[in-house]
């Protein structure tokens, strides 16, 4: 189990911060790139490739990270100037056009071989006892930070509200997600029976989504209806919200301190998570303090009217320009974790789908919020691996129509997500770019 969570823990790390390069170009510029994984196959490539040469990791992977940004400023300064929609269509171009030099340049990339056997960080260190619980204690540190994010965020929602209408609300949005989780799991136990019995599996597939469409409007219906009407509702899922966030965390959190203080079990992956970690924090309070800033600011003037912002005498393409790179060098380094992490760089990596998979965790957090895009990242992630294997036991499908129907299922809720809050779980309506 430990292995499996600080896997876990990496692949959530690396697509944060692909996202959190893909949320300062959209979030905050207003930048459709729909070919943001042109970014982490360079960033991929390059680090592998020159560390295989020899090169020094922290090198290859700032080398990596330049290469992605140069590339961000070769597609910038030849599609900026054109409509939104025609520069979605070039970058997902590039995307694939550089998936294909890929492929075909085996002088350079080994093709659909791969590269295979590259150095992986901290794989060969051997810390002292002192290391260990220094690693364990920065890990600590960066995790407390998390969870006073969720303490400001809740204050925010809390404030203004009476204590009496939060304990009313809490206790009421505790016990509708609490019956709504146990009763989702009472019929995946039903149905994993049901599937090993003699039942047809048309009849065990039809009966399962009556009973998960029927489930899914008595929930809603309840929660537009009657708690909607609760006085401070919003604050009572906020509590409810940032209980789950604690325990969660908390859970989380008990193993991926156990995987570094036994360093020696697993030491490719366990120096792979610290550094993965600590690397998203950074990078998360580095673009934290730079959309705060007056450049920042900027960028958001842009997004919402770029005439305004030439009007008010700014240099608008050279901003846009800044943003595509420095969001090009973030999924850089993210392409070094996920090459690391898998151990293995294919083509095949880097299909388009990864780009929607940042899509997905940026629009299901809340464009321009960072916090928001480590929160989609989080979920994403746990969506993904929950369904992978849980799914298999209940729903009467093969593998290859489960990955299909995973895809649907993520595709819905997001479009129910759109119906419900188009802005996303933490975004602000009146900052929301889609549709523009």
């Amino acid at each position: 189990m430990e292995g499996y969570i600080v896997s876990l823990i990496i692949f959530t790390a690396t697509f944060a911060l692909f996202g959190l390069g893909l949320n300062l170009q959209w979030g905050y510029t207003g930048l459709i790139n729909f070919g943001h994984v042109a970014f982490m196959a360079v960033g991929a490539y390059t680090t592998t490739l020159l560390s295989l040469s020899g090169v020094p990791l922290i090198l290859a992977t700032v080398l990596g990270a330049g290469l992605a940004a140069a590339l961000g400023l070769l597609i910038g300064l030849s599609t900026l100037r054109l409509r939104e929609d025609y520069l979605a269509i070039v970058t997902i171009g590039v995307s694939e056009m550089l998936r294909l030099v890929a492929v075909n340049e085996e002088w350079l990339t080994r093709g659909t071989f791969g590269i295979q056997r590259f150095p992986l960080p901290l794989a060969t260190l051997n810390p002292r006892l002192p290391v260990r619980v220094g690693m364990v204690m920065v890990l600590t540190l960066v995790v407390g930070l998390g969870f006073w994010q969720v303490w400001v965020w809740l204050q925010q929602r809390l404030k203004g509200v009476p204590r009496q209408a939060i304990t009313t609300s809490s206790l009421a949005m505790l016990g509708y997600l609490g019956s709504l989780g146990l009763l989702l799991y009472g019929v995946g136990v039903g149905a994993s029976q049901l599937k090993i019995s003699d039942l047809p599996d048309w009849a065990l597939g039809l009966g399962l989504l009556i009973t998960v469409i029927g489930i899914g409007w008595v929930y809603l219906w309840l929660g537009d209806r009657v708690l909607s009407q609760l006085p401070g509702a919003t604050a009572g899922l906020a509590v409810a919200s940032g209980a789950f966030c604690l325990v969660f965390g908390v859970w989380i959190y008990r193993f991926a301190a156990s995987a570094l203080y036994h360093y020696s079990r697993n030491p490719s992956k366990t120096g792979l998570m610290f550094l993965s970690v600590l690397l998203v924090a950074i990078v998360f309070w580095a673009l934290q303090r730079l959309v705060r800033s007056p450049w920042g600011r900027v960028l958001k003037a842009i997004r919402e009217d770029e005439e305004v912002a030439k009007a008010l005498g700014k240099p608008v393409f050279w901003y846009k320009l800044q943003s595509l790179m420095l969001g090009g060098f973030i999924a850089g380094l993210a392409g070094a974790l996920y090459a690391w992490q898998l151990t293995t760089v294919y083509p095949d990596n880097f299909r388009p789908q990864i780009t929607f998979n940042a899509w997905t965790i940026v629009v299901l957090g809340g464009a321009g919020n960072n916090v928001g895009t480590l929160l989609g990242a989080a979920l994403f992630l746990t969506y993904e691996n929950l369904t992978r294997f849980v799914l298999q036991d209940i729903i009467p499908l093969s593998d290859s129509q489960l990955g299909a129907f995973r895809i649907m299922v993520i595709g819905l809720l997001l479009m129910v997500l759109m119906v419900w809050r188009p802005q996303g779980i933490l975004g602000k309506k009146e900052e929301l770019t889609l549709g523009r």
